[in-house]
């Protein structure tokens, strides 16, 4: 059993030239196919598939619908309209109680006299055709249901009438210190 290995490798180097004898591929290639099982092919069911897809999607597209779209119309319940701004939205009708509470104050605080009866009244007037814009707005909003633009405009009016209290209060301080004024000087 005691062989040379360099005999052993210099005989194997003279028996293999480095090419695989004709037709090698082709033996190992029906070996392969035997040796493996093979897979039938089954009937092509692509469009089964693609069909069971789509009607997966269309009843999922319904169920979704259903679940979150509108509610339907049951006869036997009692449709509620909005009749003030509180219906619609509370913290709305906080923020208008806010405003007017607000004007109202200062409404109170203002003090006139004959020299300034012009421009009070002229304040006033222009108060009062805000306070009927606002009512406009309030039952439009009341009428289509609440809508960013109609929103903005009633916080937008309360606003602009609070701030014109606020001049008219400056205004009128400014003439009451004028006319004291001339008063100590006369």
């Amino acid at each position: 059993m005691a062989q040379d290995l360099r005999k052993l490798f210099e005989n194997e180097q003279k028996m293999s030239s480095g090419r695989m004898p004709e037709g090698h591929e082709g033996r190992f290639m029906e070996r392969l196919d035997n040796q493996l099982p093979v897979a039938s092919k089954k009937a092509s069911f692509g469009w089964l598939r693609i069909a069971a897809s789509v009607v997966i999607f269309i009843g999922l597209g319904y169920l979704a619908f259903r679940t979150l779209g509108p509610d339907p119309v049951n006869p036997n319940q009692e449709i509620v309209t909005a009749t003030s701004i509180e219906d619609i939205s509370p913290e709305l009708k906080k923020v208008e109680d806010y405003y007017l509470a607000n004007i109202n104050l200062e409404l109170s605080k203002l003090q006139y006299s004959p020299e300034n009866k012009e421009l009070f009244d002229g304040y006033v007037k222009r108060l009062g055709e805000l306070s009927q814009e606002y009512e406009r707005l309030s039952a439009e909003l009341i009428q289509s249901g609440p809508n960013e633009k109609t929103v903005s405009a009633l916080i937008d009016n309360l606003k602009f009438r609070l701030n014109m209290l606020y001049r008219l209060k400056e205004k009128l301080n400014e003439l009451n210190n004028d006319i004291s004024i001339e008063e100590n000087q006369g």
